[in-house]
């Protein structure tokens, strides 16, 4: 489903277009998470090059995670392999939870708000940026200028913790005072038209005659599939249904995916099985 604390999908496409780091964080959070194994570079690329990304891309890819701490490599012979890094195994497990169990919005909310505050140096450009970044990926808005606001209780320690930044960030989970015009708030903080539109984006990508998932190759389109929809709700931060328009599309788009994962699913993992060369780490 993050190195310069954007992943997973620093480089995404807003049309469902595939970039290489989120292709890659996609297939390996699919086919080596919680399973102890390295994948090596050249079934990597038989892979990537199914949906059309070169070897050059791949193996470009592989080196600035590996300089990021998201992968570790492991030589056999004279073929090379990559395993997880705790981090990209805490990374990845976001994103599998964002698509597996958190839903595309709130049907139940209690009313609370999990409100966040910082004030960074202003010379700590770098640390801002990650800040917001990890902020955004968490569902938070910005409500004024240091101050962001996310539905429900969000868990901040883990994110502001991996940045080192505790000593700069304040957090406090909050209730609207009675009056208060929440909804104007939501479309005030959050640019709803936008994130509409990736969801109607993701609906005629694949409802199209010419989608991937009719194209004959099963692992390719499940994977393009996963990028897409996480590229999708990766910029949703999943606000309470009373508050969204009645007819927002994240329902039908989030059943249209469910229901090709489901197709794609088992033929994908199958082909995965065929053509992905792995072995167990080993640690010393």
């Amino acid at each position: 489903m993050q190195a310069d604390q954007r992943e997973p999908g620093e480089d995404e496409d807003e049309d469902g277009g595939v970039r290489p780091q989120t292709l890659m964080l996609n297939l390996l959070g699919r086919y080596l998470l919680g399973r102890g194994v390295a994948v090596s570079a050249a079934s990597v690329i038989e892979v990537f090059a199914r949906v059309g990304v070169g070897e050059h891309a791949a193996r470009s890819t592989l080196a600035r995670m590996v300089n990021r701490g998201m992968l570790t490599r492991h030589r056999h012979g004279r073929a090379m392999y990559f395993g997880l890094t705790e981090q990209a195994e805490r990374i990845l497990k976001d994103g599998e939870d964002r698509i597996q169990n958190s839903g595309a919005f709130r049907q139940d909310w209690d009313g609370i708000w999990t409100l966040l505050g910082f004030s960074l140096p202003e010379s700590w450009q770098r640390q801002r940026h990650e800040l917001r970044s990890q902020l955004i990926w968490a569902g938070f808005g910005p409500l004024f200028s240091g101050l962001w606001i996310a539905p429900g209780r969000v868990d901040v320690g883990d994110l502001v913790g991996s940045l080192g930044l505790e000593s700069h960030v304040k957090a406090f989970y909050a209730a609207a005072v009675p009056g208060m015009e929440v909804g104007e708030m939501v479309r005030e903080t959050w640019d709803l038209n936008t994130i509409a539109a990736r969801y109607h984006g993701f609906l005629t990508r694949w409802q199209s005659p010419d989608a991937p998932s009719r194209r004959g190759d099963p692992l390719a389109a499940e994977l393009l599939l996963g990028c897409d929809w996480l590229q999708v709700i990766r910029a949703d931060p999943q606000l309470p249904a009373v508050h969204l328009p009645g007819d927002w599309p994240a329902a039908e788009a989030e059943a249209l995916f469910v229901r090709l994962d489901g197709e794609l699913g088992q033929a994908a993992d199958e082909i995965a099985r065929q053509v992905l060369d792995v072995r167990p780490v080993t640690t010393p």
